[in-house]
């Protein structure tokens, strides 16, 4: 008679995989064979422990195991229930076909164990973006447990051939279909197609071989970086189960505006304030940009939104070490609501110049 995992626990059916871990950590630390040497019920009570969590405590093979009540899936005793009449769920039945039209040959290649990636987004001032930076991001992730060294296996424990697919790595199992019985292959997902398992899990990781920490990433934000624009840091996500690779971190950087500038592709667009007498007589005024502020000549006669030019003042562009945008500044021309008496009577007196 099959196992149940959750009884071993001491759990109820539907029980949380937080639930699951903390009822493992309990009842591995209760039946640690350190406290109860000699004693063979307690030691063989505590390989059930391990192997229960050895499913519960994955997300996928507990899946697995609370939809067919086993980590190989539905096998010739089980038939195709869901199928029966064409009434039940069919769920699984593209499989069948994905399967069916590659040959039946299923998963014949192991599975990576490569650990997860890892999202996260970072803010970053506009000057950052402009210059470069190096920013220390602070996070949660999973690190190789130093207990076992990643291996997932108790101090002394041996790794045994996984009692589930034999040593394979994969299951067979059949089903029903339109065509007939089909033999498919599986990851065996207790070993994660590896054949192999600890013969006694570590205590502290419960056999995956890492553990949640907090942990310190320094990333490298290139000069002219885009808002939204995603870096990718390889390895330094989620360290793999029982010494597998990492996974990457992907950081999505925002770029807080800044309130004088606006951003266009690699250039850079500004706005200034002259005079009425300054449009028309010429002058020389101070721009702010991106690299500090420089001189700007405004000849005579310059219009209101006319556009001036300032070469290689716009943003570095992203990937190149000499290219820069350009910095274009907009001009605006205020008009004096009020005019004093003399003011007056010389725009007056230039008025009647200008007819002549």
């Amino acid at each position: 008679m099959t196992k149940d995992y959750y009884q071993v626990l001491g759990l109820s059916r539907g029980a949380t995989i937080e639930e699951v871990k903390k009822a493992y950590r309990r009842l591995s630390k209760e039946l640690h064979p350190d406290k109860h040497k000699g004693d063979k019920s307690a030691e063989q009570r505590f390989k059930e422990v391990n192997e229960a969590y050895e499913v519960l405590g994955d997300p996928q093979k507990k899946q697995m195991y609370d939809q067919f009540g086993t980590t190989s899936g539905p096998g010739m005793g089980g038939g195709f229930e869901g199928f029966s009449g064409f009434g039940g769920d069919f769920s699984g039945f593209a499989d069948i076909f994905e399967n069916f039209f590659r040959g039946g040959g299923g998963a014949r290649r192991k599975p990576s164990k490569r650990g997860e990636d890892i999202e996260i987004q970072l803010t970053a001032d506009f000057q950052d973006a402009v210059a470069g930076a190096q920013r220390e991001i602070h996070l949660n992730k999973m690190v190789r447990c130093k207990e076992c060294d990643g291996a997932g296996t108790a101090k002394g424990a041996r790794i045994v051939s996984c009692p589930d697919c034999g040593g394979t790595g994969q299951i067979t199992r059949q089903q029903q279909s339109f065509f007939g019985t089909i033999a498919q292959r599986f990851a065996c997902t207790r070993c994660n197609a590896s054949g192999e398992v600890p013969e006694q899990a570590c205590v502290s990781c419960g056999g995956e071989g890492r553990r949640e920490e907090k942990a310190t990433v320094t990333v490298r934000v290139p000069a002219g970086i885009h808002d939204g624009q995603t870096l990718r840091v390889r390895g330094e996500g989620n360290v793999g189960r029982q010494g597998a690779e990492s996974g990457d971190l992907f950081v999505r950087i925002a770029v807080k505006p800044d309130k004088r500038f606006v951003r266009e592709g690699d250039d850079i667009h500004s706005e200034i304030t002259l005079s009425a007498l300054d449009a028309i007589l010429g002058t020389q005024v101070h721009v702010e940009t991106v690299y500090g502020a420089v001189e700007l000549k405004i000849p005579q006669g310059t219009q209101p939104g006319q556009v001036f030019r300032l070469k290689d003042k716009g943003m570095p562009v992203a990937g190149t070490t000499s290219r820069t945008g350009d910095h274009y500044v907009t001009a605006h021309v205020e008009v004096p609501k009020k005019l004093s008496r003399k003011e007056r009577e010389l725009l007056e007196q230039w008025k009647d110049i200008s007819r002549e």
